[in-house]
């Protein structure tokens, strides 16, 4: 996959394509980084296996004429693969539309930001809260008030706002691919009032409708599972970017990158969807959900 996804992809994706296609075609030229190395240091510029190490795993970045001698070394020669790997170094520092929405949002939230815009499909398991993306603003205002009672206003609608524009991924031309499971616990607990929990559960129900979007419900008779060890999400970016895994928990956020660890997320995540109820009931238990933050009459209102 070679396109932008409506031109959200940012920096952060482009240097994960710019440097797994690297190594894949490193891999695939059948060299290994010692062997790579070795051959760059006949040719221009400072190489050694160490540098070449640091740019297939992100920990330095990569100059355009560094890519063309890669490229060559490599044997490359279609154009269109050329154009497109030295296109992305150049433009591997460009940020996206969200720059100017994450002043205000948590540190250790923007890099998962910068990555969120770009997302083929995401995978998303909650124990606390309805997902962001699914949120309304009336839900996150109570969130946000709830979570810091003493935030100014104008914060917390800047705050608001910038959650509801990340919602855009699920309404562009080629929607994000949204599965999530959310823990029965969710639909019981009241954040706001009676109408802005009848409103967020109303929101669960119109978007299950879309076909990117699927909602799971993990009932409390499902008992011990994978849940027991909090949220997680499983984020798939183009191709060549394998899937990460992603977790927030008390000390920030944190990014699972290695692939043995990143299977264990996925087999956990498996375990949880046959768990949960399916679509289908999951939208019926929703529905009841509704039910309890209806308020009824009174007898005087019934006189």
């Amino acid at each position: 996959m070679r396109q932008d996804n409506g031109g959200a992809i940012n920096a952060t994706v482009r240097r994960w394509q710019l440097t797994e296609t690297l190594r894949a075609l490193r891999e695939s030229s059948g060299l290994s980084i010692e062997q790579a190395a070795e051959r760059l240091r006949k040719g221009t510029g400072k190489w050694s296996r160490s540098k070449l190490g640091r740019i297939e795993t992100r920990e330095q970045g990569v100059k355009r004429h560094d890519v063309e001698q890669l490229l060559d070394l490599y044997g490359v020669d279609d154009q269109g693969m050329r154009n497109w790997m030295l296109g992305l170094a150049s433009t591997v520092n460009e940020r996206g539309y969200w720059l100017a929405l994450r002043k205000d949002l948590p540190g250790d939230f923007h890099e998962f930001l910068s990555v969120e815009a770009a997302l083929v499909a995401l995978r998303e398991f909650e124990t606390m809260v309805v997902p962001g993306l699914l949120q309304t603003a009336d839900y996150t205002r109570a969130l946000i008030y709830g979570a810091n009672p003493g935030m100014g206003y104008e914060v917390v609608d800047r705050r608001v706002i910038a959650r509801l524009a990340r919602q855009q991924v699920l309404a562009r031309p080629n929607p994000l691919r949204f599965h999530v499971i959310l823990d029965e616990a969710i639909l019981e607990r009241p954040v706001g009032t009676p109408l802005v929990m009848r409103n967020q559960l109303q929101r669960l129900l119109d978007t299950s409708e879309a076909d990117h979007i699927t909602v799971q419900v993990l009932p409390k008779s499902a008992g011990a599972t994978p849940a027991l060890d909090g949220p997680f999400s499983i984020l798939t970016l183009p191709e060549p970017i394998p899937d990460f895994g992603y977790a927030e928990g008390p000390g920030g956020a944190v990014y699972i990158e290695d692939r043995a660890q990143v299977r264990v997320c996925t087999e956990r995540w498996g375990i949880l969807t046959q768990r949960s109820l399916s679509p289908s009931d999951s939208l019926d238990a929703i529905s009841e959900a509704v039910k309890t933050y209806t308020q009824p009459a009174t007898a005087r209102d019934a006189e």
